[in-house]
């Protein structure tokens, strides 16, 4: 099965990554909607630059998508249309030079630009992280049907805390890098997801009933290493207001360290 994968560099598609590479896929690139908005019901805005970061880490092309809809997927989709079985592959409008440029990658990223592999043979399916949004799910499904191929969501309505635990079990760096909910204050900004974060994620569950996965918006994050690419380092400044926060990233790159 060749795919596309989505991904926001955060915990649930760069795990989504994984899957499909451990089930044997060929993934031909990873696709990263970055949203010129003030907000998104279908997609994460802050931070997202860093799936570029990862992929060049991984050797898999990368394809940034500019979307200024704040609910729907139609960028998506266009992008997507020339990579699918009957485009006319119009290549030449889709990446060019300045793709870094078009999606607003920071300027003083170390790894500034996308891979310049390019896919060659059409893709068969999307694999996206959703896990329990049916407003995301359904329109990613919706437009996989329109464009004639599969669409797959591995992490579906998989227990929370087995996620969890499953990120940490593989080895994954995942890090808080948004926090907004009760209890989880400036401390977690940037902190690592470990068994001991793990613990505390519960105990706040327990006392103000939040989702440990975040799925009810309490917190957002970034992975700076994983089974699939080689360790990220970042430069990063966090800021905090009293009742929520985040992390900026201010410049990233390759450790060379697997």
């Amino acid at each position: 099965m060749r795919v596309a994968v989505l991904s926001s560099g955060g915990k649930d598609s760069t795990y989504a990554i994984w899957w499909a590479l451990m089930k044997g896929w060929d993934v031909s690139m990873i696709v990263t909607v970055r949203v010129d908005a003030n907000d998104s019901m279908m997609f994460q805005i802050d931070g997202t630059a860093i799936a570029g970061a990862q992929a060049a880490a991984s050797g898999i092309p990368w394809l940034p998508v500019l979307d200024s809809n704040e609910v729907g997927v139609d960028a998506l989709e266009n992008s997507l249309r020339p990579f699918v079985y009957g485009s006319k592959w119009p290549r030449s409008s889709i990446w060019s030079n300045d793709d870094a440029q078009q999606a607003k990658w920071p300027k003083n990223w170390t790894c500034k630009k996308p891979i310049l592999a390019r896919p060659t043979i059409p893709i068969q399916g999307i694999v996206t992280g959703a896990l329990r949004s049916d407003y995301q799910r359904k329109r990613l499904d919706m437009m996989a049907n329109r464009l004639g191929i599969h669409s797959f969501s591995p992490l579906w309505h998989m227990p929370s805390l087995m996620h969890m635990n499953n990120l940490v079990d593989a080895g994954f760096d995942v890090r808080f890098t948004s926090v907004s909910a009760d209890g989880i204050d400036n401390t977690w900004l940037n902190r690592k997801l470990d068994h001991y974060a793990l613990k505390d994620l519960l105990t706040l569950k327990s006392k103000y009933g939040i989702n440990i996965d975040g799925e009810g918006g309490e917190f957002e994050t970034t992975v700076l290493s994983s089974p699939w690419f080689d360790s990220l380092e970042w430069d990063i400044e966090t800021n905090w207001n009293g009742q929520r926060g985040n992390v900026k990233i201010l410049d990233v790159k390759n450790s060379g360290i697997k």
